[in-house]
């Protein structure tokens, strides 16, 4: 499986196209957000602003949410799962509207959420052979969907509850970083990795 990661100027790229490469995929990582989709899956990275990560997506926006739209594969991390949606009170900019929702501030008094977290409700064949799923989380914004039933985990920080991970299709969200969360971040990418080879 060839992943494309996607380069908008910031996040953990190196130990992320490591795990990915430890997962069984080659890895390349791609500033030009059309040339990203020339691959089995496209991949958003985590960490960075909202604004200006929409910013360098916006050239290629359409392109990406139809190339979505038509099956690609994509995993969005952190950020990018938020990426996946249709803005964020962050700040401004669009993202891919691929999920209908928006990205909003933790309602917590410690903010950003950091550390490790437990998966609550999930439910996904990705989290099939992970009875008890651990997660490293690193955020100040959660992803908010007009329509719940597309969040296959949860997590809670302090008193708000968010989707941890969402999909709709072979498109998958998630608000942790599987590249940080040790064996249950590689058997997550190796599941993805695998999904899309099939």
């Amino acid at each position: 499986m060839k992943a494309a990661i996607f380069d908008y100027g910031a996040g953990n790229l190196h130990s992320l196209a490591k795990a990915l490469t430890r997962a069984g995929a080659e890895v390349a990582i791609e500033r030009d957000p059309v040339r990203a989709l020339d691959a089995d899956a496209l991949v958003l990275p985590g960490v960075g602003a909202f604004s200006s990560a929409a910013e360098r997506l916006a050239p290629g926006r359409e392109r990406m949410r139809a190339a979505l739209e038509g099956g690609l594969p994509c995993l969005g991390i952190c950020l990018g799962m938020q990426l996946l949606f249709e803005g964020s009170e962050e700040g401004p900019g669009a993202g891919l509207g691929f999920i209908p929702g928006r990205a909003s501030r933790l309602a917590a008094r410690r903010v950003p959420h950091l550390g490790w977290n437990r998966l609550e409700r999930a439910r996904d064949p990705l989290f099939d052979e992970q009875p008890d799923p651990i997660a490293y989380f690193a955020h100040g914004y959660a992803c908010r969907p007009e329509d719940e039933t597309c969040a296959i985990a949860w997590a809670t920080h302090e008193a708000d509850r968010f989707p941890a991970a969402v999909r709709r299709g072979r498109v998958v969200g998630v608000q942790f970083h599987p590249e940080k969360s040790s064996s249950f971040g590689l058997r997550f990418l190796s599941g993805f990795a695998k999904e899309v080879s099939r």
